[in-house]
């Protein structure tokens, strides 16, 4: 499915329907912006329902806007030239994604696929549209530069651990970063991570067998468990101990 289908699918008045305003408070570029930059944002905003394993937008289709999770989860992959997936990185409730194609001279294409982990609904708006928006509010413009440099930290964060740690330690570290990722409420036990040990691995940048000899592990010591294609954190608590014992 492409984006651009989908948003055609949608009812005419469909986002007068909803508070907008309200929703687009929970997203994190829009959560501190005035009352008449929010107006600004919700007259020109689009939604979109999507189901687990839709794809969005796919890698080198022409970028026609950015998107905003309100609900559900996501993954963006890139493939090789054998056709293998790796997940460059995830994204879930109150994320931002292919913003990467804004102000853009160098490509007019998205940089990656973006398909659902989880049923879920985004907000879209078109790339000029956007651009314009921060062109006219200054405020809109500060926020959206906050958050990619908070994704590019983590972005390199993640780089550096798949670089220099063995596997026993980027697995810890990759599932405690994921765990406050999709952790939605204040407790630290039953966290959910919508990937199969397969999808985990590439994110850890590792092979499944090597993955699943330390997930053994920690099923062991009670700490994770899998269940319905998910990566369960029993305890959150025990994994980070076992962060600050060994690394």
């Amino acid at each position: 499915m492409r984006p651009v289908h989908a948003l055609q699918e949608q009812p005419s008045g469909r986002v007068k329907e909803f508070k907008m305003e309200d929703f687009l408070r929970k997203i994190v570029i829009f959560k501190d912006l005035s009352a008449k930059s929010i107006h600004l944002v919700a007259n020109r905003i689009q939604t979109l329902t999507v189901k687990k394993g839709i794809q969005v937008i796919c890698e080198d289709e022409a970028a026609k806007g950015v998107f905003f999770i309100h609900s559900g989860a996501v993954k963006l992959t890139k493939q090789d030239e054998s056709g293998n997936e790796i997940i460059v990185c995830m994204k879930q409730k109150g994320d931002v994604f292919a913003e990467a194609c804004l102000f853009s001279k160098t490509s007019e294409l998205y940089p990656a696929t973006a398909t659902m982990l989880e049923d879920g609904q985004l907000f879209y708006l078109d790339k000029g549209e956007l651009e314009k928006g921060l062109h006219e509010y200054p405020e809109l413009a500060v926020q959206m530069i906050q958050y990619m440099s908070d994704s590019l930290r983590e972005m390199t964060s993640t780089l550096r651990d798949v670089a220099l740690l063995d596997v026993y330690a980027k697995t810890i570290k990759t599932l405690e970063r994921l765990g406050n990722k999709f952790n939605t409420s204040t407790t630290r036990w039953n966290i959910e991570i919508p990937l199969t040990i397969q999808e985990f691995a590439t994110v850890v940048g590792t092979t499944r067998e090597s993955v699943s000899r330390v997930f053994s592990k920690l099923k062991k010591e009670e700490i994770i468990e899998m269940k319905s294609r998910k990566i369960i954190i029993l305890d959150m608590c025990k994994l980070c101990a076992l962060m600050n014992t060994g690394y």
